[in-house]
């Protein structure tokens, strides 16, 4: 179905730091919405009487909470809609706000996100029903016996086990991956984790699963982030948000395909084949290649997802993100920088905050108000953020510019 879609425009993003679970008594998820709801209000110049609907994300909680969450703020009788879609749940989110500006159905919307975790591993809250991962589950172990470690970590390290036999790398090049995040979130005051570590101290630390160590894996977090999402009719309406304008290219969803169980690949299981359909459908919408982009904000849960998502990003060619790794193409001076932000391994991972806090630091990197940790020359930012069970987003962002309306044929 051909059709004119709306222009789609971020005009203010807030975030609160990401925490150890329970490391702040005051730090409850309420707490977290009002943070980065009035962070995210007053970066854009609005009022939150502007909002003409939420979509609220988390993953663990009851029912409503995005109502009760956002009634701290306000009572103004908008549309809430919660939303969950695992990791991928804040940019879930995200796409459904967008999604309604570009069809005309809101001009100003707000995409929150927000976690309160329990410490340790994930796990399922429930035992007495089919487990959304259980083919997934299924699938790797036909592959590779279970072990006691955690799921999540073993999915992911079986890719990474699949990668270095296919293309036969070290596993140091997963550790560089971590290194180099870990590094990153130097500069991110809104990070979980601070410190640096040199290489060694990376393969050194404690083994998970192999060949995942503990400081290439990503920790439980509290925090939340938001998004004003408006058309170009409200910021016609509203000139002064101007200055903060970033454009909504493309954002794109994709879910599992048959190839997940079908591949006997381990790298497909945990989504590879989802991020890069994703990827092509925001690329051709945006009318951009990959190597378009200068700054990636990508769901690197374990340092083995963010190898080998750079090939399903289109990134680099399959079986070359060793390489890409090696020359330094994914940090400062190299071709792309990769999680400025320090990504999921060292900022954290509150479920379902982390795709709307990927949002903010590629919003701050285009406007180049990412301070220490700026990207020289950012015009194009993309988003990957992934969900096993599954969904994966991808989106890509630039500055907006008002000269020339946009005409999109596909929503």
């Amino acid at each position: 179905m051909n059709r004119t879609l709306n222009r789609v425009f971020v005009i203010g993003v807030g975030m609160t730091k990401f925490e150890k679970p329970g490391r702040r008594s005051d730090f409850d998820y309420p707490d977290m919405a009002k943070e980065a709801v009035t962070d995210a209000i007053k970066d854009a110049g609005i009022s939150y009487k502007d909002f003409e609907q939420a979509f609220v994300g988390y993953v663990y909680g009851d029912s409503a909470c995005g109502q009760r969450a956002l009634y701290t703020l306000g009572m103004t009788g908008i549309p809430i809609v919660n939303v969950s879609n695992n990791c991928s749940t804040g940019s879930s989110a995200l796409y459904l706000a967008a999604k309604h500006v570009a069809g005309g159905l809101v001009d100003c919307v707000l995409a929150l996100g927000f976690e309160k975790m329990q410490r340790g591993s994930l796990s399922s809250n429930f035992s007495d029903r089919t487990s959304p991962m259980d083919k997934h589950i299924e699938k790797m172990t036909e592959l590779y016996e279970f072990s006691t470690s955690p799921a999540t970590a073993q999915l992911f390290g079986n890719a990474g086990r699949d990668y270095m036999k296919k293309y036969n790398v070290s596993p140091d090049v997963f550790a560089k991956v971590a290194w180099k995040n870990h590094k990153h979130s130097k500069n991110n005051p809104n990070s979980q984790f601070r410190d640096e570590y040199s290489l060694e101290e990376i393969k050194n630390s404690p083994m998970i699963y192999e060949p995942l160590t503990k400081l290439q894996c990503c920790p439980t977090s509290d925090g939340g982030a938001a998004a004003v999402i408006v058309s170009e009719s409200f910021i016609q309406k509203h000139p002064d948000v101007k200055k903060n304008a970033v454009e909504i290219l493309a954002i794109e969803m994709a879910t599992d395909l048959p190839s997940t169980f079908d591949s006997n690949d381990c790298m497909r299981i945990v989504g590879y084949d989802m991020a890069k359909r994703a990827a092509q459908k925001a690329y051709a919408k945006a009318g951009i290649k990959p190597s378009d982009v200068q700054v990636v904000e990508l769901h690197d849960c374990f340092s083995v997802n963010e190898l080998i998502t750079y090939e399903a990003l289109g990134l680099c060619e399959e079986g070359k993100a060793g390489e890409l790794v090696e020359r330094g193409d994914n940090t400062y001076g190299g071709k792309y920088v990769v999680n400025p932000s320090g990504g999921l391994i060292s900022k954290g991972h509150p479920l379902g905050a982390t795709g709307l806090a990927q949002c903010a630091e590629l919003c701050w990197q285009l406007r180049n108000q990412a301070d220490k940790r700026q990207v020289k020359g950012a015009r194009i930012g993309l988003q990957h953020n992934i969900g096993l069970g599954g969904a994966c987003i991808v989106g890509i962002y630039r500055l907006a510019t008002f000269n020339k309306p946009r005409v999109d044929s596909k929503l």
